[in-house]
């Protein structure tokens, strides 16, 4: 193709329907209207008559693609565009371009946490292999954006029979560090703060945030032509451990129901699920990731295990958000790879009182989970995509079975309708021939499974199938296949959206402490020498940072040596661990440096060999700078930032005014400081007291359960560790005040 996509669009209107576009595929007018030859059959059949419910053209157009083809649109997996935006994550590739420029055709071994494949061109991906669905990281400017993904419907129109690609991303309108398979882009798109300063902004300024911030989202994505996202985590946080902790909207079960009750519909377009002007919401991760064991993820293997200690914490606080998301019809959910661990928790129920049974598999591979609980109690009706990995490294309590089987297991057992992680689609077709072959006449399955459990057949298929092609002719995607980009680049700026998301993150500001030298008015900055560093685990980073932010203090007088200072503002971002792999030890939540700290066994009990901890570089500088601040009668004021529940005793402590953020822009940090606006944000998760509250014993079992909120740990707590108020677990400061849900001063 000599020319983009985006340069080649033809439309055709019609009347009281909908518009038609297409770069090469065939276009039939019949009595006034317009029909894309989807099929290829040159008639209003029924897959190419728009008239025809969703369902009904799904389920026809089933009929007619080969076994392959269908099994193509089992799988979704990481891809990449063109030289323009070379992938972080493939180091060493060349990009080849195609003749448009948008797309890469250079094959390329991929290897990621989740396994690793030698993967084609992108032409021979959609042409050949007829792969369909694909997931894009990369961080492209939306006309650009537009550009590719136009090019690649347009690959798909060249093919016999037309079915689009639909590229999914995790979210792209929040602030944050970008990590692959988390928030792989940011900045782009109009840009609130991370989901937690999202919910803290919520609980104080009220819901029409979350209103915002979905039509922003849903009319950016929409504009650039990208139909599906991973988002939004509905898990509620129970073990301040879980790095994944900074994507939820904290630990309120009610909090988090409201805010899915308000976006999920404003992001697809209607109460009813997915529009044509919509974006499809994948809901995950099903049934809560909470409540990990000592805040080990399931990544890896230390973390595979859902833990349930508590009687009744499934239904009251892991369960309700996944409720609220399936009453608004999300598109589809996501599965955890955890497994629920009967062993180490206490006995639950299901949504209808009954006793659950915990069969100790992944949930994708949950059959009591996914197709008796979720489908049977709650009533989705959508399709279930799995998160990426499940079929290889991630492959919880399926250890047993191989690549074809877990295929197998998942989508007919279970009820699995796209797998995520690699295009396995040799292993699903193995999967599909094993069912008729005889092949298990004459290899053994491992106890407890039968052949019709781990293969693929028709009728598998054919759901699954019919249900992802259901969201895409719903989604307009048959008909109306392109986006105008130059229009894509303009909608992304619309100011309203951005003035919307820079005023959240100023909502999002939390004031924890206040001495009465907040807010920094001109008259307590007058002729006043003021200090400025920010701190980050890296050196590095927290040299830009502390650059950053004195150019933001432009209004004060500055000094470099905290020994001249009367006052001293601080940033302090904490990081700690690796997403992806397992630490030595628990997670650190504590602000240190060089802390000694236990390792862990395999199975994640505390051993007396130790090693260090540092989740802040230079935390012994703060009460250094504080002393010489409060020797020369100063104060003190730092922010520090919480992707996660932080120990914040080595702060606050030095601190006389102390601010909260959420991967908050520092400029809307300062606007609180300065009394630009008076802060709104309340906390979405109580911060835990110290290392006593997250304390784990010879078993490995903690003080504090894994599967209950902050706000409810104290009832849970020894009462030996409680004050006069009855409290245990949140941190306390100086005034009497607790860091707990809902906590947040103002001036």
């Amino acid at each position: 193709m000599a020319v983009k996509a985006s340069d080649n669009i033809k439309y055709y209107q019609n009347a009281g329907g909908p518009t038609i576009t297409t770069v090469a595929r065939p276009v039939i007018e019949e009595n006034g209207l317009y029909f894309k030859d989807i099929d290829g059959s040159g008639t209003v059949s029924p897959v190419n008559d728009w008239r025809n419910a969703p369902a009904d053209r799904a389920a026809a157009y089933v009929k007619q693609m080969t076994v392959d083809e269908k099994i193509a649109q089992l799988f979704i997996s990481d891809w990449r565009m063109g030289p323009k935006y070379p992938s972080a994550r493939l180091k060493g590739h060349v990009a080849v371009a195609d003749e448009s420029g948008c797309v890469d055709e250079a094959e390329v071994n991929q290897k990621t946490i989740f396994g690793e494949q030698k993967l084609p061109g992108t032409s021979t991906l959609i042409k050949e292999w007829f792969s369909r669905h694909t997931i894009l990281r990369e961080n492209a400017q939306p006309e650009d954006l537009a550009d590719y993904l136009n090019q690649l419907q347009a690959i798909a129109e060249e093919c016999e029979r037309f079915v689009p690609v639909q590229a999914a991303s995790n979210s792209r309108n929040e602030n944050g560090e970008i990590v692959f398979g988390m928030n792989d882009a940011g900045g782009v798109f109009p840009t609130w703060p991370g989901t937690l300063g999202i919910a803290a902004a919520i609980k104080g300024a009220g819901i029409e945030i979350a209103d915002q911030w979905a039509e922003a989202t849903r009319l950016s994505w929409e504009a650039c032509n990208l139909r599906k996202g991973y988002m939004y985590m509905v898990d509620c946080m129970t073990d301040p451990r879980w790095q994944r902790s900074y994507g939820t909207f904290g630990e309120d079960p009610a909090l988090i129901c409201e805010i899915a009750e308000h976006i999920i519909p404003r992001i697809q377009g209607s109460e009813n699920g997915v529009t044509d002007t919509g974006v499809a919401v994948t809901t995950k991760h099903f049934p809560g990731g909470g409540p990990r064991e000592n805040g080990f993820d399931p990544h890896y293997a230390a973390g595979q295990w859902n833990v349930y200690a508590t009687p009744g914490s499934l239904q009251k606080y892991h369960m309700p958000g996944f409720k609220s998301a399936v009453a608004k019809n999300t598109s589809s959910i996501m599965p955890y790879y955890s497994k629920p661990a009967a062993s180490k928790s206490s006995v639950q129920q299901d949504c209808e009182g009954k006793d659950v049974r915990f069969d100790p598999y992944g949930f994708a591979y949950n059959r009591v989970f996914i197709h008796d609980i979720l489908r049977g109690q709650m009533g989705f009706k959508g399709y279930i995509n799995s998160d990426t990995g499940i079929v290889h490294n991630m492959k919880w309590g399926v250890e047993m079975l191989d690549e074809p089987e877990r295929i197998g297991f998942a989508v007919r057992n279970s009820g699995v309708d796209v797998i995520s992680g690699l295009y396995d689609n040799a292993f699903g077709r193995e999967s599909y021939d094993r069912a008729t072959n005889g092949y298990y006449d004459t290899h053994q399955l491992p106890e407890g499974f039968t052949p019709d459990m781990v293969t693929l057949n028709d009728e598998a298929l054919d759901r699954a199938v019919t249900r992802t092609l259901t969201e895409m002719f719903t989604l307009g995607m048959f008909e109306n296949t392109y986006r105008d980009a130059k229009k894509a680049k303009e909608i992304v700026a619309t100011p309203i959206h951005w003035e919307n998301a820079e005023r959240a993150h100023r909502q999002s500001v939390v004031l924890l402490k206040n001495d009465g030298i907040l807010p920094l008015t001109a008259d307590k900055t007058a002729g006043k020498k003021v200090y400025a560093e920010a701190f980050n685990k890296n050196p590095a980073a927290g040299e830009a940072a502390t650059k950053a932010l004195k150019e933001m203090l432009g209004e004060v007088t500055l000094v470099e040596d905290y020994h001249d200072a009367d006052l001293a503002i601080l940033f302090v971002n904490p990081s700690s661990g690796d997403y992806f792999t397992a630490t030595k030890g628990y997670l650190e939540l504590d602000i240190c440096e060089n802390k000694v700290v236990h390792d862990v066994d395999d199975f994640c009990r505390p051993m007396a060999e130790t090693h260090l901890e540092t989740t802040l570089t230079g935390t012994g500088k703060i009460a250094e700078i504080a002393a010489a601040v409060h020797a020369n009668g100063g104060k003190v004021i730092a922010n520090i930032n919480f992707p996660l529940a932080w120990l914040v005793g080595n702060v606050e402590r030095n601190v006389d005014a102390l601010t909260a953020g959420f991967e908050t822009y520092p400029a809307a940090t300062l606007d609180v400081m300065f009394g630009r606006f008076n802060p709104t944000g309340k906390l979405p998760f109580t911060l835990p007291k110290g290392d006593e509250v997250l304390a784990v014993n010879a078993e490995g079992v903690c003080i504090s359960p894994n599967d209950v909120p902050g706000y409810d740990k104290d009832q849970y707590m020894p009462q030996c560790m409680k004050d006069e108020n009855g409290k245990a677990y949140a941190y306390r400061d100086a005034a009497g005040n607790y860091y707990e849900l809902n906590f947040g001063l103002s001036y």
